[in-house]
């Protein structure tokens, strides 16, 4: 990555950091800029809930929960310079957690979250203005499966193909990666979905239809 400079008409190139080198934290720093500004992930999120350990029988807590313009629960699991070799079935984990709530428990989790961070918000009318609903009764939240995304500097191998063959038997994934540059005392942040690549995405859903169409046909004429 280079900065432009217009007055000399040049680019300088910035230097590519590890969060480490530059003093950052997973869940002070990288977790609380993504809770702030959950567009960096390439759609509209609302954040629920930091550090929700609501789980029955366990001590865990996933980094953030959003919902998604559907009414699905995403699960956001955030790593520094290295993803570690487990961060898939954490996440999965949490996810299975997760497809159990309800309605009316997203709604008491999401309040409980404005509570700690705003004042005299309701829930209920937010969670109703996000998704674009006309009335209360169309308030219907975690109908659909759930969702998962990974943000990493660095993602290793086993990390990576286990999400792709996760994606190929439709678990719903996607995986970023952040890169921290500096130039002297200047910092800057890079936030690119690596998986699936975007162009691709669609080409991939397409496949995996047809492939599903076909296995079905192989079927019926068994």
């Amino acid at each position: 990555m280079y900065q432009i400079n217009k007055i000399s008409n040049n680019i300088t190139k910035l230097k590519q950091c590890l969060f480490s080198e530059l003093g950052f934290r997973e869940r002070e720093n990288l977790q609380e800029w993504i809770a702030k500004n959950p567009e960096v992930l390439g759609e509209e999120l609302l954040i629920i809930q930091k550090e929700f350990d609501g789980f029955n029988d366990t001590n865990e807590r996933l980094d953030l929960l959003a919902l998604d313009k559907e009414g699905s629960l995403v699960i956001i699991e955030n790593k520094l310079d290295d993803t570690g070799r487990d961060v898939v079935w954490q996440a999965l984990k949490y996810t299975s957690y997760c497809s159990t709530l309800s309605t009316s428990q997203i709604i008491k989790i999401y309040q409980d979250f404005l509570n700690k961070t705003s004042v005299n918000e309701n829930a209920k009318d937010l969670l109703i203005e996000f998704l674009d609903l006309e009335n209360e009764e169309d308030l219907i939240l975690n109908k659909n499966d759930q969702r998962i995304i990974f943000v990493a500097n660095n993602y290793r191998k086993e990390v990576t193909s286990t999400v792709l063959w996760l994606i190929n038997h439709d678990i719903k994934i996607k995986c970023f990666k952040a890169t921290p540059y500096s130039l002297d005392e200047q910092m800057f942040l890079q936030i690119d979905q690596i998986i699936p690549v975007p162009e691709t995405a669609e080409f991939m859903i397409n496949m995996q239809e047809k492939e599903k169409e076909e296995v079905k046909l192989k079927g019926k004429i068994a």
